[in-house]
């Protein structure tokens, strides 16, 4: 009897030597490492953010103004990809194949706050969020000057940031930052994918017009395009109409543009912007006199203006539903979207579930949630899956490499359903659409 005693305290202290070996850091070899918080110093949210069950996001997205169907879209895509995280689907395994059920086992929750397109309104709700709510997350933007400001909260306050849409060239250029990534393409990389479908549809040498939102979406987008059609097409620009967020009469501005001798307009402005300036401009004759193309599609463009005037246009897009006969992942988005909300998702919706995946894949390799390593992990350059094919983020300035997506409107009575607004025309490869990586300035700072 004693000996058997003797053995089950021999057992007992052999236990729990084991146990606190392991719990020292050293895993037994055959058994994954799990990296606790206190191996960590305390950063930005971490380690407060992750103690209990659940972790929080912060989303802030306009719910208002001139971008707030976009944003509202956006939203969802969060709102699904959130609901698959937790649930474990299978598209969700798929992108990120580590993740079961939540991130590391934690169930995801969000806050929302409606940034109205406005760069103070989301950087005070982030704050709060991150004060109050300790996210270990941030996103949302729909506007470039969002995301900027956005990159600087994130970088300062040591928690990530993973954009919302954000479009223009100094957001992982010149603006760029350590703690912030981007998975949508923008300006540099729309203009060399719809570049030559221009040349090769209208031909050298043509007079074009801009009409240019006043902030770094606008500017870049415009002089990106701009700059390659000059270059390789003999191009000239003959004016650039430049209109502040949110207007609504753009009379001044197409007076302009019909007296210029264009033959091209190129319509930079987003959102509601978008559908009055071109409703406007087919009111003033200038369209269909003039060639219209969408350097960047705006997601319900096309339902807003009507397909008439949408027939012909070209657009670079990340995402169109119809790619769901082209990519499977695809169309497990598409259906799961439509099955939840009644409609098409649009890039911007696709674009929001894909950056949660994704994060969850960074997280789930790096076996914590603590910043840096999430950084380190992402900047792995792993090939991910996603709903447009292969991609990967660039170490240096942490951009998704990823397919452009040129379409095309039909013609309304191509169309098979009342959603069916545009022909995918291309999926231009990625990398070869890239920026010299010191081309625009990006200067990534610390980790810590």
């Amino acid at each position: 009897m004693r000996d058997q005693m003797s053995n089950r305290r021999d057992g007992r202290r052999q236990f729990l030597r084991n146990g606190l070996f392991l719990a020292g850091g050293l895993a037994l070899p055959g058994l994954p490492r799990r990296v606790a918080a206190e191996d960590h110093p305390p950063i930005g949210t971490y380690p407060a953010g992750v103690q209990g069950n659940t972790v929080t996001i912060g989303i802030a997205v306009p719910r208002t103004g001139t971008y707030a169907e976009q944003g509202e879209d956006e939203l969802k895509g969060w709102q699904l990809a959130v609901e698959h995280i937790n649930g474990g689907h299978p598209l969700i395994r798929e992108i990120s194949p580590k993740t079961k059920k939540g991130v590391l086992g934690k169930e995801l929750k969000v806050v929302v706050a409606d940034s109205a397109a406005k760069p103070n309104d989301p950087v005070q709700a982030q704050q709060r969020f991150i004060t109050e709510d300790k996210v270990i997350l941030m996103t949302g933007s729909t506007s470039s000057a969002v995301a900027v400001a956005m990159n600087k909260l994130a970088q300062r306050e040591k928690v990530l940031y993973v954009t919302g849409i954000s479009r223009s060239n100094d957001t992982t250029g010149k603006d760029c930052v350590r703690y912030g990534f981007r998975q949508n393409f923008y300006g540099e990389t729309a203009a060399n994918a719809i570049g030559p479908v221009l040349l090769k549809a209208y031909g050298k040498n043509k007079k074009m017009a801009f009409m240019t939102p006043d902030y770094t979406y606008g500017h870049t987008v415009t002089k990106s395009t701009s700059e390659y059609l000059q270059e390789h097409g003999g191009w000239t620009m003959v004016t650039n109409q430049v209109s502040p967020l949110g207007a609504t009469d753009y009379t001044s501005y197409l007076t302009n543009i019909a007296n210029s001798g264009a033959e091209v307009l190129l319509n930079v402005n987003w959102g509601r912007d978008a559908v009055l300036s071109t409703q406007q401009a087919k009111q003033f004759g200038v369209i269909p006199k003039m060639k219209l193309v969408i350097p960047y599609q705006i997601p319900f463009l096309a339902k807003n203006i009507g397909a008439e005037l949408a027939e012909g246009v070209y657009a670079a897009t990340d995402f169109w539903w119809t790619l769901e006969d082209k990519f499977p992942l695809a169309k497990m988005f598409v259906d799961a979207f439509r099955k939840k909300y009644g409609y098409y998702p649009e890039w911007g919706a696709e674009n929001a579930y894909a950056s949660f995946a994704m994060w969850a894949d960074a997280v789930e390799h790096a076996g914590t949630f603590y910043p840096p390593d999430v950084i380190k992990s992402y900047e792995a350059g792993r090939k991910l899956k996603s709903m447009v094919g292969e991609v990967y983020f660039r170490k240096e300035d942490h951009q998704l490499v990823r397919p452009v997506v040129i379409v095309r409107g039909k013609a309304p009575k191509e169309m098979r359903n009342k959603e069916d607004f545009w022909e995918v025309t291309e999926v231009v490869p990625g990398a070869p659409l890239m920026q010299k990586l010191d081309e625009f300035g990006c200067k990534l700072g610390d980790y810590t």
